[in-house]
């Protein structure tokens, strides 16, 4: 038997998220924003539950498909959606729309930030660590840069991965603009 979660209303906040957020997000992103505020009174099962409907019905789409890890897909409101929330939105009380709105405009980068820019590091053989650094493409599941570096020490790589979502972009464009663009 199928469980069925039957809040329209958010569901439509659900959409409203996604569509002012401006971006795609991970179902971790999207659970991560409707747990922290009050928006929304549901638990971890019915954001799930949420979710997986919206799928379902089109209203949104999963950008990156092929993703090797399941919690990397990304997903976007799709057309269907924005026409959806388009003719109800205002079932979502205006103080929940504009508390979203504020939210996304807050937030929009760090959580792009956090989808996009990933960094890891791990323990080589000879007691130094290796950093990885990379850029993510967000429409398509691949790098657009990745480097790998040699820390002498566990500190000096975890110090590595912190700087990393701060200059990310600049070390990116640095790059870019010297050895791509001519």
């Amino acid at each position: 038997m199928k469980i069925v979660y039957n809040d329209i209303v958010d569901k439509l906040k659900v959409l409203f998220i996604l569509e002012k957020m401006e971006i795609p997000l991970t179902k971790n992103s999207i659970i991560e924003i409707v747990s922290r505020d009050t928006w929304l009174n549901i638990t971890y099962m019915d954001c799930i539950e949420i979710i997986s409907q919206l799928l379902e019905t089109n209203f949104i789409f999963p950008v990156d498909e092929g993703a090797i890890n399941q919690e990397d897909i990304k997903y976007a409101i799709s057309y269907a959606g924005r026409e959806c929330l388009s003719h109800f939105y205002q079932r979502i009380p205006t103080s929940v729309r504009e508390e979203i709105v504020n939210f996304a405009k807050e937030n929009r980068m760090t959580f792009k930030k956090n989808q996009e820019y990933l960094s890891e590091y791990s323990k080589n053989p000879d007691g130094s660590y290796k950093v990885v650094l990379r850029i993510k493409e967000p429409l398509v599941n691949m790098s657009l840069l990745e480097l790998n570096l040699k820390a002498p020490n566990k500190s000096t790589a975890i110090s590595a991965c912190s700087k990393w979502k701060q200059k990310a972009a600049n070390i990116f464009e640095f790059l870019y603009d010297n050895f791509i663009d001519n």
